[in-house]
Parts: C-alpha cells; structure tokens; sequence
C-alpha cells in the first residue's frame, strides 16, 4: 500500500502538487553495460551515468511553492558558476496492509534545472494551464528503504 508520498527540494516540503503524476522521478541511464564477445567471453562496466535522475514536478502555477521554485531557477540563471546545486528527497509512504509502514526513500545531489517552466492558453478548459512543470536534473540518486 502506498500513499502521503513527500517531495523535498533544498529541505522545504513541495505541498503546492498538481494533478495526475504530480511527481515524476526517472533514472534514464543503465548502471551497468555487458558486451558479449569471441568464444563468449563478457565485458563488463560501471556506468557513471547511471546514478542521474531526472526529476519532473507539477506545481500549481503562482503558488508559493512555484515562487519558490521559480526563485531558485532565477538564481541558476543569474549565476550559474555559483549556483548552489540543489538537494531532495522524494518519500514513499508504504504499508504492508496490517498497520505496518516504512519509507521507500529517494535521496538526490546535485541538482539543476534543465527547463525553464512552458506556458499557455486554452479558453476551453484545459487545467494544464493552471501548471507549472519543474524538469531538474540530479547528478546522484540513491535509494532507501526502511
């Protein structure tokens, strides 16, 4: 069972989310590479890479968490020599469906923003208007379960 799922960035809890997947973690590189040669013989090799995550988060737009974030992607990009990288953790809340419960935790370094934050307007409805969507990337991302 899982649920009150936390994302962190530089120690302030996100609580302005979104709809839908509000938070979108992702490791995109293998950790690992295999090549199979001659007579079977196997290569093997740490990927480097495979310890980045890309982090996507909905906020509702002109919040004080979207502020808050928007303050820190300013600060990127007024001085990006001296940007402090950011620090998180996304926590998910898990039970074991007899009262029991533990944290799958994922703790990330390093961080940047890769975009700056799209725009529009609809005059039909659509609530994606009402977003900001937050794409970072983490040098580090390690995992914990307790």
């Amino acid at each position: 069972m899982t649920g009150d799922d936390v994302v962190m960035i530089n120690n302030r809890i996100i609580s302005d989310l979104a709809d839908g997947d509000a938070v979108d973690l992702t490791m995109p590189n293998d950790i690992a590479q295999v090549k199979t040669g001659k007579n079977g013989n196997s290569l093997f090799a740490f990927n480097a890479a495979g310890k980045q995550g890309e982090l996507k988060m909905r906020v509702v737009r002109g919040s004080a968490d979207d502020k808050f974030l928007n303050n820190l992607l300013a600060q990127q990009q007024n001085a990006f020599s001296s940007f402090a990288l950011m620090i998180g953790q996304f926590v998910k809340k898990v039970g074991d469906g007899q009262g029991g419960t533990g944290s799958d935790t994922y703790i990330t370094s390093g961080g940047v923003f890769q975009k700056i934050p799209a725009a529009k307007s609809n005059v039909e409805g659509d609530t994606n208007q009402s977003i900001s969507e937050y794409l970072m990337k983490f040098s580090n991302v390690v995992r914990v379960i307790t």
